[in-house]
């Protein structure tokens, strides 16, 4: 039987369309290289950094794709691969954005989008101070898991990690494989990111993959990256070095998941009558 491989990738996007697309492009080609049935890309891959004015009319909405997507659709139907990624998303809402998660089928079809219910208004001391809703547009409601080679997967971006019951209603749904990509800041990356990720697939029993950005993207702007993929039992199985750009591999065992909700059904054990 051949085995379900699935990549997570770490780059250091930019202002450039184009630049990111060539980015995303190339480390497709090396995870199709590598046997990967899905690729995951962070957060803001079309661009990162960019002031507001120019995000919007760089952006498009969903149903016109623009070059970014354009270029990852024919990519996946050219390589046979599935693919995982954050866009910036044109709103009804003049001058301001939908912060979303794109999957693309390895037929080059735009199969499922999200957009990002939590917002990331922080400003920290001595750090950056990101009001993320001032630009952007809160998404309202949940994306049931989508059935893909690799498994069922659940949606999610960067700041919705950081709410479990986001994680537990998409297991309840379904999920097998919860996803996030993200562009964390550094000061929370050092102190969160990896404790985050592994508490999300321990107490969901699911696999957990977060793309990341990395580097510094603007004069203001840096990304912690540290992209991983965490197993049901909350190992990191696979993880991308430092600040360079890359992907990193690791194999889905649906059989050890099931081996693992089936052995400690946590889920049956929630007390619903309390929790509602």
């Amino acid at each position: 039987m051949q085995q379900i491989k699935i990549a997570v990738a770490q780059f250091r996007g930019g202002q450039s369309v184009a630049a990111n697309l060539a980015t995303c492009v190339r480390l497709m080609g090396q995870a199709s290289k590598q046997a990967t049935q899905m690729i995951f890309f962070p957060e803001a891959s079309d661009f990162i950094g960019n002031p507001s004015d120019e995000a919007w009319a760089l952006s498009h909405p969903l149903h016109l794709s623009g070059p970014f997507l354009e270029g990852l659709c024919a990519e996946a139907e050219q390589l046979g691969i599935w693919c995982s990624v954050g866009i910036h998303e044109q709103s009804p809402h003049l001058g301001r954005l939908y912060n979303t998660h794109v999957l693309i089928s390895d037929q080059g079809s735009i199969v499922e989008s999200y957009h990002k219910i939590h917002l990331f208004d922080v400003d920290i001391a001595h750090g950056p101070r990101l009001m993320e809703s001032k630009n952007t547009v809160a998404g309202n409601k949940l994306v049931r898991p989508v059935r893909t080679p690799v498994g069922k997967v659940g949606l999610g971006i960067c700041y919705d990690l950081r709410f479990p019951e986001l994680a537990l209603a998409l297991r309840r749904q379904g999920a097998e494989i919860l996803t996030y990509p993200s562009a964390f800041t550094i000061k929370t990356g050092e102190a969160h990111w990896e404790v985050l990720l592994r508490s999300r697939a321990i107490e969901t029993q699911s696999y957990v993959v977060a793309a990341a950005q990395v580097g510094q993207h603007s004069e203001k702007r840096f990304s912690y990256g540290h992209a991983m993929i965490v197993d049901p039992w909350g190992q990191v199985v696979a993880e991308c070095d430092g600040e360079e750009e890359g992907i990193a591999v690791a194999p889905v065992d649906l059989s050890m998941l099931e081996r693992i909700r089936t052995e400690m059904p946590v889920m049956n054990h929630r007390r619903y009558d309390i929790f509602p």
